[in-house]
């Protein structure tokens, strides 16, 4: 977040004065800026080289390991 917001003494005497539809506004605001913010963050998995660094873990079988995938790819959809 390049523009960070800073509580000062001006921006809280500001929300003071707030009525109920500015206070809303002003959540409102904020909360589409941690949307944005978290949109230009998204995470991509490389899901076959996540898959052939799995199998190399002692212990984990081609049937675990095609659990442990099943439950990656049901929530990397989301």
């Amino acid at each position: 977040m390049d523009n960070k917001l800073q509580l000062d003494r001006a921006l809280y005497k500001r929300i003071k004065g707030f009525d109920k539809a500015q206070m809303q506004q002003f959540i409102s605001n904020i909360y589409q800026t941690a949307v944005d913010d978290m949109q230009g963050n998204a995470v991509s998995l490389d899901i076959e080289k996540l898959r052939s660094e799995l199998s190399q873990i002692k212990g984990i079988g081609e049937n675990r390991l095609n659990e442990i995938m099943a439950v990656i790819e049901k929530n990397s959809e989301s």
